[in-house]
């Protein structure tokens, strides 16, 4: 909402206006009045001025060095002159001053409604502009990497995103997979010959076997490859149809009524989905050779069967990272796929819904509702309690929980590593999920950090920010010092820095400049012999009669009274 500030040394001329004007339906929260342009002063240092309404003539100081007055300061606030015919050269001079529009006297209420219904507009595009240019300029600082894992973690994650949604996205990251088409998955571990290396050494790696695995499964497959949420590479494919009809001989085309025609393609499917597995086993074959060859390592691959892309693929990430994990502990073969196990039963468990049941984990750790995120914890803690569990229900509810704080501490920048080494271990991890006892201790011990980490976060970027202020505040004399200046500096919008100063701090930002330039003054009268109103000039005012005031309302005294004691 917007708040309005009427300025006129003739006090019958702001109380008329409000009264009559209904300030609800501009969109006006809040109406303030000034009699003075000092006193309007005090009034933008005290409230979120959004509007200045202001006479030209008056007392002390004009409407006109007003205006100069919140330019400098409140470059945000839309500004509407009062005048009469013969005052209309003031007009025109305050336009100059940049003045959003003037009000002729005496005021007819419908042309004042106008102008600042006018005035609001001018400030929703500006908001709007403003927050556009923020999407365009991180859109612009995150490459397709990023933002193709960003999305390949919320899908399988589950997160709720319309088909609409994920269509748009696939299409401006140029990921060739087609939403209701089946696809398949592998996971993909390295082995012990990677795990002594640093991190950086590893991220090289990682993206070597993703090009390895986009290189081999090309021809005949779409792929999307990236790092998963959890330890290991990601590979989705979804098969080539138009490369395997053209293979039979049959060129795709988008409409036909050639029944015939229609019945050979979807002979060609059948034989196609036939000949899949034996193509797919052999290609990544392939791969596993094609890494031990030029990257001198082995990797463990997990395979999934086909499911349909998207809404299976949370259900089928979970059943193959459950597969992954086992497989690497029990140190079987290098390929495994998950279809052909018969020795694990990976059935869901009635007594783990709750966990998958909205609000999900993620949505919860995401919009920081702690409370919440425990009590749904402790709910599923005390369904597998009395229903009886396994070693398997353990493991899955660590994958599934684990999975949301990767997610979440990722979306703060951070790996979760960082904050819980012995967690992710997998032989830690092994031990852990033996116990139910140890298992949720360390669950709610991992949420009590993401939740110290997050509010750290948030509260070391704010006190940067401050700090960065304070610094530029320190270092300039005064002349082009103004809230504007200062949050083009810290690329933030003037309203958005100002608030967040006076959280931190319990003072204006504004206010704090005025102290830092009458701490200057003081220096100034006491330590040089400058003229007063040289002084004035050097710290940045305009008026000498409103430096006076502002020395005089911070040290009781005006500077002539300081100088002559």
């Amino acid at each position: 909402m917007v708040q309005i500030l009427l300025v006129d040394d003739e006090s019958y001329v702001t109380e008329s206006l409000v009264a009559t004007i209904p300030w609800e339906a501009l969109g006006i929260e809040r109406v303030h009045q000034a009699a003075s342009a000092l006193a309007a002063v005090d009034v933008l240092e005290a409230y979120d001025i959004d509007i200045l309404v202001t006479d030209i003539r008056m007392p002390g100081m004009t409407g006109l060095e007003l205006i100069v007055e919140v330019n400098e300061r409140w470059p945000h606030i839309r500004c509407l002159l009062l005048t009469g015919y013969a005052d209309f050269d003031y007009a025109k001079k305050a336009l100059q001053l940049k003045a959003f529009d003037y009000i002729l006297k005496p005021v007819d209420d419908e042309e004042f409604m106008k102008c600042v219904s006018a005035a609001i507009d001018s400030l929703k595009e500006e908001w709007e502009a403003f927050n556009k240019v923020h999407q365009l300029q991180y859109n612009r600082r995150t490459d397709f990497g990023v933002l193709r894992t960003h999305l390949m973690h919320d899908l399988v994650l589950g997160r709720d995103l319309s088909v609409q949604m994920i269509e748009d996205k696939l299409s401006q990251y140029e990921i060739m997979l087609r939403t209701g088409q089946p696809a398949d998955m592998l996971l993909i571990q390295m082995g012990k010959h990677f795990s002594d290396m640093d991190y950086h050494s590893v991220s090289l790696i990682e993206y070597a076997i993703g090009n390895i695995a986009e290189e081999v499964l090309a021809p005949d497959f779409h792929v999307w490859h990236c790092k998963a949420p959890h330890d290991c590479l990601i590979v989705l494919i979804e098969s080539n149809w138009n490369n395997n009809l053209e293979k039979h001989g049959i060129h795709h085309k988008e409409e036909s009524d050639d029944v015939p025609e229609q019945h050979e393609m979807k002979r060609i499917t059948e034989i196609s989905m036939d000949e899949h597995s034996s193509i797919l086993r052999a290609s990544i074959e392939t791969f596993r050779k094609n890494v031990s060859n030029y990257l001198k390592g082995e990797i463990y691959v997990t395979v999934t069967g086909w499911f349909m892309f998207p809404e299976e693929l949370p259900k089928a990430y979970q059943t193959a990272i459950r597969s992954l994990y086992w497989n690497h502990r029990e140190e079987a073969d290098t390929l495994l796929f998950v279809d052909e196990q018969t020795e694990q039963s990976h059935r869901s468990v009635k007594s783990l819904e709750g966990l998958y049941m909205p609000p999900t984990l993620t949505h919860l750790l995401e919009s920081r509702q702690w409370e919440e995120a425990e009590a749904k914890l402790n709910r599923v803690f005390g369904k597998i309690e009395e229903a009886g569990y396994t070693r398997e229900h353990l493991y899955e509810l660590f994958i599934s929980v684990t999975s949301a704080f990767m997610y979440t501490a990722h979306k703060q920048g951070r790996f979760i590593t960082q904050m819980d080494q012995t967690g992710f271990d997998p032989l830690h991890a092994q031990k852990m999920v033996q116990s139910f006892s140890n298992l949720k201790e360390w669950i709610f011990s991992m949420m009590n950090k993401l939740k110290s980490e997050w509010s750290a976060s948030e509260q070391s970027a704010k006190s940067y920010v401050v700090k960065q202020v304070q610094e530029l505040i320190s270092q300039d004399k005064g002349q082009e010092l103004s809230v504007k200046t200062l949050a083009d500096q810290v690329y933030l919008h003037p309203v958005y820095l100002s608030k967040i100063y006076k959280a931190e701090t319990g003072e204006g930002l504004g206010d704090y400049i005025i102290r830092m330039r009458m701490e200057r003054a003081l220096y100034l009268l006491k330590y040089s012999n400058k003229k007063i109103y040289e002084i004035t000039t050097e710290l940045g005012y305009q008026n000498p009669q409103y430096f006076s005031k502002m020395f005089k309302k911070h040290y009781g005294m005006t500077p002539h009274e300081f100088r002559d004691q």
